[in-house]
């Protein structure tokens, strides 16, 4: 059984409830630097997956889809039925899985640094193997690159520091079952059953979820839109955490027709 971790709720008692979904090889650090601007208006929550942070780790291997159901069954525990939610790469993939399969649940959502479908399966069966026989420690450097814009770490240190050491201390098996789950994701023929507005959303300097990955969730769905983070990779809300404040701010505060 999957066992995702959540933090403690932040923000007005009884305000709407947002989600934060985490990236792969992150914990909800990702998201401290933005919470707190979110919490003025919204109940704020975020969780780790599988053998990141705080959650449990696990040996049996999981879908994308199946990480969706699990997260919403963590989410009924939570005593409330509907929500908005926001994530970040396996995160925001995991929030398209939640549209697609728990339309009910999900008011709006924001997918960030992410997409329909995520790399090549044959490289997420690679850093499978690698992070197998060599530990995620063997990413750090890799993932440094891919994570962060272009003088980030230093304008950041302590924040870009501690997500690599959480990237070093997430169990190898629970991130290598991640990458297989990746591997296998693939629902960009089913944008088109996703009612709810989504807001799709790329960072200006991120290689691995390009522009052309949230241009194509906004078209396929019913109602999506699609923009950009300026200095931002692929840990948006580490790079700029101000600008992905304000964009999510403004689309967890429209109110739907």
């Amino acid at each position: 059984m999957i066992s995702l971790a959540f933090t403690e709720p932040i923000g007005p008692g009884g305000a709407p409830l947002v989600i934060l979904g985490p990236s792969l090889g992150t914990s909800t650090i990702l998201w401290e630097s933005v919470a707190p601007e979110l919490a003025l208006t919204h109940r704020v929550v975020a969780w780790d997956l599988p053998g990141h942070g705080a959650s449990t780790p696990d040996n049996e291997s999981f879908s994308v889809a199946d990480l969706a159901d699990a997260l919403a069954e963590r989410i009924a525990d939570l005593g409330v039925d509907r929500i908005s939610y926001a994530g970040v790469s396996l995160g925001g993939a995991v929030g398209l899985e939640l549209l697609l399969r728990h339309p009910s649940l999900v008011e709006r959502a924001a997918i960030l640094c992410s997409g329909a479908v995520i790399g090549e399966p044959e490289a997420w069966q690679e850093r499978a193997a690698k992070v197998r026989a060599e530990s995620t420690s063997a990413l750090i450097i890799g993932s440094a690159g891919r994570w962060f814009a272009p003088g980030s770490i230093a304008e950041h240190p302590d924040l870009t520091g501690r997500l690599l050491h959480e990237l070093q201390n997430t169990d190898d098996e629970s991130y290598a079952l991640c990458c297989e789950a990746l591997a296998a994701y693939d629902v960009r023929h089913r944008l088109g059953e996703i009612d709810a507005p989504v807001l799709a959303v790329w960072g200006e300097h991120d290689q691995v979820t390009p522009e052309s990955s949230a241009r194509e969730i906004a078209a396929g769905v019913r109602d999506g839109r699609a923009t950009a983070v300026l200095d931002a990779s692929h840990l948006a809300p580490v790079d700029a955490p101000a600008a992905v404040a304000e964009v999510l701010s403004r689309f967890l505060n429209e109110r739907s027709p």
